[in-house]
C-alpha cells in the first residue's frame, strides 16, 4: 500500500468517526447530578430549616448521593435511612418536626441485601422533597429519594 491510499483509509476512518460520534453520544448516560448532605438545607427561616435552592431545583430528578445506611427496622424492609455518618441505631421519627436534617430516606426499587452501618453507600433515584407520611409504615419523612438503587464505595 503506497502513502496516498494510506491517507485516504485514514481519512475515510476519521469522516466514518466524525459522522458516528453524534448518535453513538446520544447513548452515553450523563452522570447524575450528585447532593451532598451540606447541600440539603439553606437558610434558617420562620419555620426553622429550609431545604435549599439545589434540593428545590433537583427535585423529581435523577440524583446520586454518598452516606451510610442506618441499620433498617426489619430485614424485608423495601427502604432505609441514608445518614451523614455512621449510626448504631436506626433515626427514625414519630414526626417530621423531629426530622434530623442529616438523614434522607431511601425507598428502594427492589429489595437489596443491606449492608453493614459502617460502609459507605452511593445511593441513586429520585429526590423528592416535603412532608410525606408512607401508608404503609407511618413513616413521616421530609426528604426522600425514591425507586434507588446503591452499591458499596
Amino acid at each position: 500500500m503506497d502513502i496516498f491510499s494510506s491517507l485516504h483509509l485514514s481519512r475515510r476512518r476519521l469522516i466514518g468517526a466524525a459522522v458516528a460520534l453524534p448518535f453513538t453520544a446520544s447513548f452515553v448516560r450523563a452522570a447524575d447530578p450528585s447532593l451532598s448532605f451540606n447541600e440539603l438545607y439553606g437558610k434558617f427561616g420562620v419555620l426553622g430549616l429550609e431545604f435549599s435552592d439545589k434540593v428545590k431545583a433537583l427535585a423529581g430528578q435523577e440524583i446520586s448521593m454518598k452516606g451510610f445506611m442506618a441499620p433498617p427496622l426489619k430485614a424485608e424492609a423495601q427502604f432505609f435511612v441514608l445518614t451523614e455518618v455512621p449510626m448504631s441505631l436506626c433515626p427514625f421519627c414519630s414526626s417530621d418536626a423531629d426530622w434530623p436534617d442529616n438523614i434522607v430516606v431511601v425507598y428502594l426499587s427492589e429489595k437489596q441485601t443491606f449492608v453493614q452501618p459502617r460502609q459507605t453507600i452511593e445511593v441513586r433515584g429520585a429526590l423528592e422533597y416535603g412532608s410525606w407520611t408512607d401508608p404503609e409504615t407511618g413513616f413521616v419523612s421530609l426528604l426522600r429519594i425514591r425507586q434507588a438503587e446503591y452499591s458499596a464505595v
